[in-house]
């Protein structure tokens, strides 16, 4: 049986998604939305943007770890995962507020912005290994080996539930919408907003958005079970899976109606369309709803569409290369 096409499985909660919004910190909640005129007009659609950036780290990560903080007990915690960094910077920043160590394995390639910030926030930031699973594999062993909670994103429902807000924000919107283009990595993100607007929003379009040098889970999708790539390569960090997370496709069980795939010069493009009509600074994977619908503007020609700009950390190089560059 297709672990994707059994929705029960699921093990997401409406009445969790709700709750949340009670327990996560303010400063990652009611985030910008807007349409934008200027890109709607380009495109030949109603493009309204949803702006995960403006917190203390930059991206919709800390909805997901917040949530997921306040389910752990009051007693000193060791919290070790893997990341390419948004997540780390998350999980860094509420384990500080309640006193946890947070110990963050990242890949030696990581982005060196992000490895900086997560030290920033008090993590214990561990380089290893050539690639983001090598990374999570040696996080596993250390905290096996430390009797530590090892968290895994994509994994744990409240992660998802906590990404969920931002749909129920959307919602509160007055415009219906026929599609929301969802950055697809681990599969958080778009688990928790599917989850809300299946049920509250059913007429809407949950489209998952894959980097097409990183198919892992576009091609599980597909293919109804746990699909790995020997190897991937795309310049959204953020969304480079290679071997995805079973228990995050279990989450994603009947949520999604459609996998699409970006090139990386689509990611640069929509990233430098929203810095020049907006001022916003979006990395890769962040930006992979607005490529979507710039790549796939023709079929999503005269829609009412919402995409989140969800992560927004990237280098002085990075900025100068993919923003400033003619």
């Amino acid at each position: 049986m297709s672990i994707i096409a059994e929705n029960s499985n699921s093990h997401l909660s409406l009445e969790e998604i709700e709750r949340s919004l009670q327990v996560i910190d303010p400063v990652f909640l009611n985030t910008p939305q807007f349409q934008s005129d200027s890109l709607s007009r380009r495109l030949g659609l109603e493009l309204f943007l949803k702006v995960e950036t403006v917190n203390p780290i930059r991206s919709f990560k800390g909805r997901g770890a917040e949530f997921l903080m306040s389910s752990l007990p009051d007693e000193p915690h060791t919290l070790v995962c893997a990341s390419a960094g948004n997540f780390g910077q998350g999980l860094a920043y509420a384990g500080r507020k309640r006193g946890f160590r947070v110990v963050v394995f990242a890949a030696e390639r990581a982005n060196p912005l992000k490895v900086d910030r997560m030290r920033q926030l008090g993590a214990d930031v561990q380089l290893f290994g050539d690639n983001f699973d090598l990374a999570k594999a040696e996080a596993r062993r250390f905290a096996e080996s430390a009797q530590a909670r090892f968290i895994e994103d994509g994994r744990e429902p409240q992660i998802a539930e906590g990404a969920g807000t931002i749909a129920v924000e959307l919602c509160r919107s007055d415009k219906q919408f026929d599609a929301v283009l969802v950055p697809l990595g681990d599969g958080a993100l778009i688990a928790g907003i599917g989850h809300w607007l299946k049920t509250h929003s059913p007429t809407t379009r949950i489209v998952g958005v894959c980097a097409a040098g990183a198919p892992a889970m576009a091609m599980s999708w597909r293919e109804g079970r746990p699909c790995s790539t020997e190897t991937s390569s795309t310049i959204a960090d953020g969304i480079d899976v290679r071997v995805p997370v079973p228990e995050s496709l279990v989450n994603l069980a009947g949520l999604m109606d459609e996998v699409l795939l970006v090139e990386d010069e689509s990611l640069i493009e929509a990233m430098r369309l929203v810095f020049n009509y907006h001022g916003l600074v979006i990395e890769p994977a962040g930006a992979a709803g607005l490529a979507a619908a710039i790549a796939y503007k023709e079929e999503f020609h005269g829609a009412r569409i919402a995409t989140p700009l969800c992560g927004g950390n990237i280098t002085d190089d990075q900025m100068r290369s993919w923003l400033l560059s003619c």
